[in-house]
């Protein structure tokens, strides 16, 4: 069901948005547009043959149900690219630019939900940051910043700058629907009132904590000053990270707090609980 409502998206962004407008995104599909483009193929026969290589990488490396995922996807896109007819949503620029990249991260997101990709360059970047250590986030932007330079060198740069824009808004369209609202969020408390911390994360919110000793104090006027205290970590939800800071700050007005972004989390509680 992801894939294919993915799939649908990603038909929508292509041929309701982007070939129409002359518009661009990074990765394999913006490769795929600038060769219709150029040399006026249909895009989904680059955007398949692209994709072969890194769903061949991705059976042999990664796995294998993941790989046979990828390859339906991409062949159920290639189908709808052929068959649906898609009208032309908006001649705006902006619009565009915008939705195009919402559409596309749609897609992109629905089809990893649904265990898959369908632009095999993250597959790439993966197998690329453990071979050579460099990091994924990296890697995709090399290649997406050499994408929007030819796209700016051949097609003018107002189109390599709206071609920016689609990627980004793709990017984290797709990023929030793969997270969604279980995005997990790592807090942190600082606190001379540690038990009273423990007691309302724990009692107040079922949450399973983490817990380091440490030293607060150190401020400026009483650097020698310092005090032994519980430094308490959990792992909360997107939606659940402010309704426990506003009780702990009700609680202790002067309880530190911070908030980290956290990609996975496995084994433990949180697990258990989560599924994740």
């Amino acid at each position: 069901m992801f894939t294919v409502l993915g799939v649908l998206c990603a038909t929508v962004a292509i041929k309701g948005f982007m070939i129409p407008n002359h518009f661009f995104d990074g990765g394999l599909l913006g490769i795929s547009i600038l060769i219709h483009e150029f040399y006026h193929i249909d895009v989904w026969i680059p955007l398949l043959l692209l994709n072969l290589p890194f769903i061949i990488i991705s059976y042999k490396k990664i796995d294998k149900n993941f790989a046979i995922h990828s390859l339906l996807a991409a062949i159920l896109l290639g189908v709808a690219l052929i068959i649906l007819p898609v009208p032309i949503i908006s001649k705006d620029s902006f619009l565009v630019a915008v939705f195009g990249g919402v559409f596309v991260g749609l897609g992109i997101g629905f089809v990893i939900r649904g265990g898959g990709v369908i632009d095999g360059l993250e597959v790439l970047a993966s197998y690329t940051n453990k071979k050579f250590g460099l990091s994924i986030a990296e890697i995709i932007m090399a290649i997406n910043t050499s994408i929007f330079l030819i796209i700016a060198v051949f097609l003018g740069l107002e189109k390599a700058m709206y071609s920016i824009l689609t990627f980004f808004t793709a990017l984290k369209v797709s990023d929030y629907v793969v997270d969604g609202f279980e995005k997990l969020i790592s807090l942190t408390v600082i606190s001379p009132n540690d038990a009273l911390i423990k007691d309302i994360i724990v009692n107040t919110y079922n949450k399973p904590i983490s817990v380091y000793k440490g030293k607060r104090g150190n401020l400026p006027g009483s650097f020698n000053v310092t005090h032994d205290c519980d430094i308490v970590v959990t792992v909360v939800t997107r939606l659940e990270v402010h309704k426990v800071k506003q009780t702990i700050a009700a609680a202790d007005p002067k309880a530190f707090m911070y908030v980290q972004n956290i990609k996975e989390v496995s084994g433990g509680v949180i697990s258990r609980q989560t599924g994740h």
